[in-house]
């Protein structure tokens, strides 16, 4: 069980390159960081083109196509999830935390936003975190005799946590104008507790954002044009699609994590909401 994470993630370096062949693996790459530490050139991103320099980073999920074009000599470690990783996420144990890491990227699957897949941080100092995991993971991995799983295992983790963490997401089609910080600290907050409905409440979260019980729903929509329940459910909604189409996670398991009664429950919401039960949306996706 524990090699499983070797067999489901390939890692590459390459070295002062100058041309870069499109990777063999982007049929079955599900997640992908690429650290570019040297170098000057081009990223073409599903059409779009961005600069890079060194010390870039960028993140890539299921559907995007991108082509490195170099300028310069160019070093790069690509660190790539494929799509068997994330399957099954309920069978594994707590030594091979799948689902934990499937929730820490969930709001990148979960964006219907085609901006470039940069990152951006929040401070130099979690730059120079996923850098120096970035090196000692693939080191790690590339020596193929006497690789550490516990070092790989444990330093991917932190990776996805860090990348979580910076993620600056607003869905352009929901948030009309957010100039208050505020507003999208509760947005922030909403997704990355999205599994803790308990401090969804509107009650909790007035606590938590010092704001009265009945301010703070209006105070969310004057600022998103949207409710404040509807929100937190369209978002929850978002996650279950999310969880169909890259998982194999069972319908309720999936109304369980989510805060749902039962899969029976789900599947009401889900086709009030979306116009489709979860068995035609999974038959949709094959």
């Amino acid at each position: 069980m524990a090699r499983t994470i070797l067999e489901n993630i390939v890692i590459q370096k390459y070295k002062d390159e100058t041309f870069f062949t499109f990777c063999q693996y982007t049929t079955i790459r599900f997640f992908e960081i690429v650290y570019i530490e040297k170098g000057q050139g081009t990223i073409k991103i599903n059409g779009k083109t961005v600069p890079y320099a060194d010390n870039s980073i960028f993140v890539f999920i299921p559907d995007d196509v991108y082509i490195i074009q170099a300028e310069t000599p160019t070093t790069v470690t690509a660190i790539k999830f494929l799509k068997s990783f994330f399957r099954n996420t309920s069978s594994q144990n707590a030594t091979f935390p799948v689902n934990d890491w499937f929730r820490k990227i969930e709001e990148i699957l979960n964006s219907e936003s085609h901006q470039l897949r940069e990152m951006q941080f929040e401070t130099t100092s979690d730059r120079a975190h996923l850098i120096s995991l970035v090196n000692m993971v693939a080191t790690e991995y590339l020596n193929k005799q006497s690789n550490d799983l516990f070092i790989i295992q444990n330093s991917l983790s932190v990776i996805l946590h860090l990348i979580a963490r910076n993620i600056q997401y607003i869905n352009a089609e929901t948030i009309k104008e957010v100039k208050s910080s505020k507003i999208q600290q509760i947005i922030n907050f909403i997704h990355s507790n999205i599994y803790n409905p308990e401090v969804l409440s509107t009650k909790s979260l007035a606590e938590e954002f010092h704001m009265a019980d009945n301010y703070i729903s209006e105070y969310f929509k004057k600022h998103t044009d949207v409710p404040l329940k509807k929100y937190i459910l369209n978002y929850k909604l978002k996650s279950v699609e999310t969880r169909l189409k890259y998982t194999d996670a069972q319908d309720s398991e999936i109304a369980l994590e989510l805060g749902f009664t039962d899969s029976s429950h789900l599947n009401k919401i889900f086709k009030t909401y979306k116009g489709i039960s979860l068995s035609d949306f999974k038959a949709n996706l094959a």
